[in-house]
């Protein structure tokens, strides 16, 4: 797994998100964003770490940051987590894991003792120029707004 590291350009990227629109990194060229990856839509922990951004997402859009969260879910599972939750962001739907694999976040993980291949939980803050500013290895599903923030 070659995860993007601080420093490192964004790759270029499309991908669908919950509607079916298109949504590219060269939409953000200009704008400070954030990145989400999360492994599935509507489990305990990516629906806890999307509603601590969606609760906090006034106070990151009034740092100027705009949001983004990436899994492998289809574009409707992605469609019913948007709805069901309000989130004020897109969530884009990566089921050829093109963009996942891109920012180097699909690789080998444990759980419950086995080994499998998946998406890691991690979030990218990035610049104006399409840099990476920081990476956020460790997610606090429940505080994760507060990483973010603090940091900046």
């Amino acid at each position: 797994m070659n995860t993007l590291q601080a420093g490192d350009k964004v790759p270029e990227f499309t991908a669908k998100d919950q509607d079916g629109n298109t949504v590219s990194s060269s939409d953000y060229h200009g704008k400070k964003w954030i990145v989400f990856f999360y492994p599935k839509a509507s489990t305990p922990g990516c629906t806890a770490e999307a509603c601590n951004l969606r609760d906090n997402f006034k106070e990151l859009k009034d740092k100027g940051y705009e949001l983004l969260g990436i899994s492998a879910d289809s574009e409707k599972r992605q469609s019913n987590f948007k709805k069901k939750y309000d989130f004020p962001f897109p969530l884009l739907a990566d089921e050829d894991k093109k963009v996942i694999e891109a920012f180097g976040v699909w690789g080998p993980k444990k759980f419950m003792g086995r080994t499998f291949d998946g998406i890691h939980r991690k979030t990218f803050i990035i610049d104006e120029e399409g840099k990476v500013e920081r990476v956020i290895d460790k997610v606090k599903t429940k505080d994760h707004a507060a990483q973010i923030l603090n940091e900046s």
